[in-house]
């Protein structure tokens, strides 16, 4: 009680807040995601998320080893396959020479303490640009749909073929029901019961998504040229989950971790740290957010602008998700912030 009580002696200088302080960051803290393309020696920028790059196998395998000895222990890779590999199955996503298969093994060889997490979900294969296999719906209801159980039955070769590659963990993005106990019986069948799953499992149907559907042409679309009758559906909304919802969040969580998830995911971050925090006092298992691609997009253009200070918005905004519970931030601030924290 005041006087006897005064909360600002714990603030008066930067060393007694520091030796109070009740949440720290640490580069170990960050899974840094990256986007792989073919070719040899070759990046390009991605125009909405700046300093962000699709690289070939060699060049991604030199940042990783930057990153490492930044700190950094963990890496979530996405690839940008070519068009003519995709159709409605994806299964070029379990092709044992696939874009993701080389440069699992790749990374692995340059930098075996790194911890591979590489996506698992059908968009990047898909001529529809959706996270599963489109099927028609019955007669009386119009449009298409995603096939739940056979996109599980898929997304388990891809696990399998991501795991015989040498991944340490599958990062199943899809959001199908039931894929997570799919996947961890498809991958003890095959051999991997060390091999862990981090589930996206509260992943909203956001718009912040934009940017990294640019950086993998994963938008839903159309295909003009395909001869197969399915109507393609024109959002995500069946499978993501609707951005008013908060019990579902817990309820998809604790389903997932029942299923064998090792650690489980809300997506995205700042606009989401409720849902952080609900998950993390519902669950034991490590919980990770991702600090996606728009959230990322909108402090790069404020910055440019002179509107906000980059750095300092970038690690508050790091150091809130940390504080609201997670224990791992996929981040594309990762190598900026863990500079920061290395000085």
């Amino acid at each position: 009680m005041f006087p006897l009580q005064r909360g600002r002696r714990l603030r008066t200088s930067e060393a007694i807040r520091t030796i109070v302080r009740e949440t720290t960051l640490s580069p170990s803290d960050f899974i840094f995601p990256m986007f792989i393309t073919e070719g040899e020696n070759y990046k390009s920028e991605i125009p909405s998320m700046p300093g962000i790059y699709r690289r070939s196998i060699d060049l991604t395998v030199e940042e990783v080893k930057e990153v490492f000895a930044l700190g950094i222990r963990a890496v979530n890779i996405y690839v940008k396959v070519d068009e003519s590999l995709k159709d409605n199955t994806g299964k070029e996503a379990w092709n044992p020479n696939g874009l993701m298969q080389r440069a699992i093994k790749a990374i692995k060889a340059a930098c075996p303490e790194m911890i591979v997490m590489p996506d698992v979900a059908l968009d990047p294969y898909s001529i529809y640009g959706h996270d599963g296999i489109i099927e028609n719906l019955p007669a009386g209801r119009q449009g298409g749909d995603i096939a739940n159980d056979a996109t599980n039955e898929a997304l388990v070769k891809m696990a399998v073929s991501h795991a015989q590659a040498g991944a340490d963990f599958v990062a199943p993005s899809d959001m199908m029901d039931g894929r997570v106990l799919r996947l961890r019986q498809g991958l003890d069948a095959a051999g991997y019961s060390n091999v862990g799953i981090m589930s996206y499992s509260a992943k909203y149907a956001s718009a912040f998504y934009g940017p990294f559907r640019d950086a993998l042409d994963s938008a839903p679309k159309d295909n003009k040229s395909n001869t197969e009758p399915v109507e393609v559906p024109k959002d995500k909304k069946t499978y993501q989950m609707d951005y008013a919802n908060r019990i579902e969040a817990i309820k998809e969580a604790l389903m997932d971790v029942e299923e064998g998830a090792d650690m489980v995911m809300v997506k995205p971050g700042i606009a989401y740290l409720d849902i952080v925090r609900e998950v993390k006092n519902a669950v034991n298992v490590p919980v990770t957010v991702f600090h996606v691609s728009g959230e990322y997009a909108m402090i790069k253009a404020a910055s440019e602008r002179g509107w906000l200070d980059h750095d300092k918005i970038m690690m508050e905004q790091l150091m809130c998700i940390k504080r609201a519970g997670a224990s791992l931030i996929s981040t594309y601030f990762a190598k900026e912030a863990a500079v920061l924290l290395n000085i």
